[in-house]
């Protein structure tokens, strides 16, 4: 790298704007004043980002119909310093319980048209800046008190405020695209978010070769450096030859796209994009604003001539489709790269993890300015912003390593992204910090979603990897059907019944706290608060929370049904027709592992598991662990048509269906062996309870379950 000059001719350095810091050894006192540094400089810069705001209405309006208005995004950050804290032992009352509710859970909304019209009662700015105040105030206290032990670990309580320091570089990035999708009218400029200037005709591109080679990706536990969950474990691929676009697509080279009426070209676009493209009838990309004087481009908060060499800022959608075009204007098969490919260029770069940067070589982190520069400014290798500068999409969409754990501080971070919905962008743009910079760092948004986001094309042979299928709506629909929708063939509805025939066999028992594991979309948590004061749904699925939670919040879910090919139904559960609501308040709902339950998860007198055990990955340690959970005389409701699959459950883990000792081994044996040592099955065990689960108009399953009831000793 050439460093930069000053306005005298004397040479500088360039620094991120907040610098990294490490989890290893060293002096424990130093690390307590860096990690105090970081979160003081992290937490004041955010807050300087919403000086942009320049008119009181551009808090509570809406930057884009599918976000929360600026105002949640203010108070998000540091709510989410006291919710992790009570998580992590550090806290055992909140601040402010209302504003810590209000500004809980953010939006990744399932569509570009799933629009939230939920009227919400914002607080005032002035109260949110008291309360900022209060929170900067507990985290300087804990940072100056914790016993602090290096290195750092996933264990210690000092990673709930590495958590919260990391959650407030991302919100940085994601509410600056908001500030930068006001109304002009609505913002000013900030000195410390101030612009580059310097642009001129845009550089031909051209592909260059990259020798392939092995990909080895993952971090370690003991990493020195912070990491989200998605970032653990271990990932190999060994890459062919390839080709990749010297630089990154420059406004001037998408020109062409957009002039050709690429976006009126539905040949370009994939199935998804071209919904999008249908539904949001774009013409240029978001960030252009076209003017009787020519192109303009949009910043945070100004306009500006249009900057043909910096790179187009556009959705993943857009950037598929001009591959396609690419593709077709000259004869080669461009798409995006996959993220093993973009791993390789960012391998053969030549730079170093973030943490060793002395003069910053990319526009990143802030280093330079608060937008993109142009496309041949940084060089990395042959190629060109490998890192920085805007972030890159990938062709992946993002997934679980082998040896993936959820973090239990943010159990939800990533387990409602592997979804194959949400791609994954790399490199980090100009406004990436902290773990936004490293090399292992996976962030994925939906592929309509903006960013400060672009991408480079690559000519490749090597096959896109076929990635986890984790969940998809369809599933979704089809769980909301199967709990809430119609009953067919006379078979009555599952979750139902088995709620009512836990309910019928409570009689006589306390009848406080009920356990439902394996909620799905919560119809049976829903049915045990008629008679349970309270009542917590837990499922292993995050996007299956997010529904029970929207229907105890909202009343009501709508949902797609497939009907024939492409022929769906518009339907919606609503609790009020199922005389759900009144006591919808008693229901909680989380996200949750049922084979390594949090200890809280305790005290019960009824945990129902309703085709469950068939599904979990270690069901005989959580019927091992299960009996600590439920209060003595409390009961265990188990269902299951026991259909053992090695997709789901290993084959040496099956509880039955299979010889043992030459002998037929059911589950229901092993039921007994195990359980047996802290339960009773009450007498009339086992009962067949029959369910129907639709897939299509004339496509059903039907099943039959094995119900039995225990009693704890």
């Amino acid at each position: 790298m050439v460093a930069e000059r000053d306005g005298v001719g004397h040479q500088t350095t360039r620094p991120l704007r907040v610098p990294l810091i490490r989890l290893d050894g060293g002096d424990p006192e130093t690390r307590r004043a860096e990690i105090r540094h970081v979160f003081h400089e992290t937490f004041s810069l955010y807050e300087r980002l919403f000086e942009h705001l320049a008119a009181p209405e551009a808090w509570f309006e809406k930057a884009i119909s599918l976000r929360h208005p600026l105002i949640f995004y203010f108070g998000h950050t540091a709510a989410f310093f006291v919710n992790k804290f009570q998580v992590a032992g550090l806290v055992t009352e909140r601040l402010n319980p209302a504003l810590e509710a209000v500004f809980a859970v953010g939006v990744d909304e399932m569509s570009w048209d799933d629009l939230d019209l939920h009227d919400v009662a914002w607080p005032s700015v002035s109260e949110v800046r008291d309360y900022r105040a209060q929170v900067r105030a507990l985290v300087d206290e804990k940072i100056r008190a914790l016993p602090l032990t290096l290195p750092i670990d996933m264990d210690s309580p000092w990673w709930a405020i590495l958590m919260g320091i990391e959650h407030e570089n991302i919100h940085l990035e994601t509410s600056s695209v908001l500030i930068r999708q006001l109304p002009l009218s609505r913002v000013r400029p900030v000195a410390a978010f101030a612009p580059l200037t310097a642009a001129a005709k845009a550089p031909a591109n051209a592909l260059l070769p990259v020798p392939g080679g092995l990909v080895a990706a993952g971090k370690k536990r003991r990493d020195p450096l912070y990491g989200w969950d998605n970032e653990y474990g271990r990932h190999e691929a060994l890459l062919r030859d390839f080709a990749a676009s010297r630089y990154l697509v420059s406004n001037g080279e998408f020109l062409a796209f957009v002039e050709a009426g690429g976006y009126g070209e539905p040949q370009w676009w994939s199935e998804e994009g071209g919904r999008w493209r249908a539904f949001a009838s774009p013409r240029h990309p978001t960030f252009w604003v076209e003017t009787g004087d020519g192109w303009r481009l949009r910043l945070l908060a100004s306009e500006r001539p249009m900057p043909w060499n910096w790179p187009v800022e556009v959705n993943c959608h857009e950037a598929q489709a001009f591959c396609a075009w690419k593709s077709a204007q000259t004869g080669r098969a461009l798409r995006l790269p996959s993220e093993d490919e973009w791993r390789r260029l960012r391998d053969l770069s030549g730079l170093a993890e973030s943490d060793r940067w002395a003069d910053v070589p990319a526009n990143i982190g802030l280093a330079h300015g608060a937008s993109p520069c142009a496309v041949d400014r940084f060089r990395h290798g042959e190629l060109y912003d490998v890192v920085g500068n805007v972030w890159q999409w990938t062709a992946t969409p993002i997934y679980p390593y082998d040896g993936f754990a959820v973090h239990p501080y943010y159990d939800d971070f990533s387990v409602p992204t592997f979804d194959q919905q949400h791609n994954l962008m790399k490199g980090g743009s100009f406004v990436s910090l902290g773990n936004e910079t490293q090399v292992e760092a996976r962030y994925a948004f939906r592929r309509h979603f903006f960013q400060h986001a672009g991408f480079r094309y690559v000519d490749s042979p090597n096959a896109l990897p076929e990635v986890p299928v984790y969940e998809t709506d369809e599933a979704v629909s089809q769980y909301l059907e199967f709990h809430y929708g119609a009953e067919y063939f006379g078979v009555a509805n599952f979750p139902a019944a088995v709620a009512t025939a836990a309910i019928a066999a409570m009689r006589g028992r306390p009848m406080r706290r009920a356990l439902d594991l394996g909620c799905a979309v919560g119809r049976a948590s829903f049915e045990l608060a008629r008679a349970f004061d309270e009542v917590t749904g837990l499922d292993f699925s995050a996007r299956f929370i997010q529904v029970g939670s929207r229907l105890r919040a909202a009343g009501q879910y709508a949902y797609t049904l497939p009907a024939e090919g492409e022929i769906v139904s518009h339907e919606s559960a609503r609790l009020a027709d199922l005389g759900l609501a009144g006591r919808a308040h008693a229901v909680a709902f989380f996200q949750a592992d049922a084979c390594n339950l949090k200890p809280h998860y305790t005290g019960y007198d009824l945990v129902v598991a309703a085709n469950l055990i068939d599904r979990l990955y270690r069901p005989r340690r959580f019927l091992e662990d299960i009996g600590a959970r439920i209060n003595p005389g409390g009961l265990l409701v188990l269902t299951s048509p026991y259909t053992w699959l090695t997709e789901h459950t290993p084959r040496d883990e099956w509880l039955g269906g299979f010889k043992k000792n030459g002998e037929t081994w059911t589950t229901l044996d092993a039921l007994q062996a195990i359980l047996g040592r802290e339960f009773q099955l009450l007498p009339g065990c086992p009962l067949d309870l029959p369910f129907v689960i639709r897939e299509t108009a004339r496509k059903f399953q039907h099943s039959v379950a094995q119900v039995t009831l225990w009693e704890r000793r």
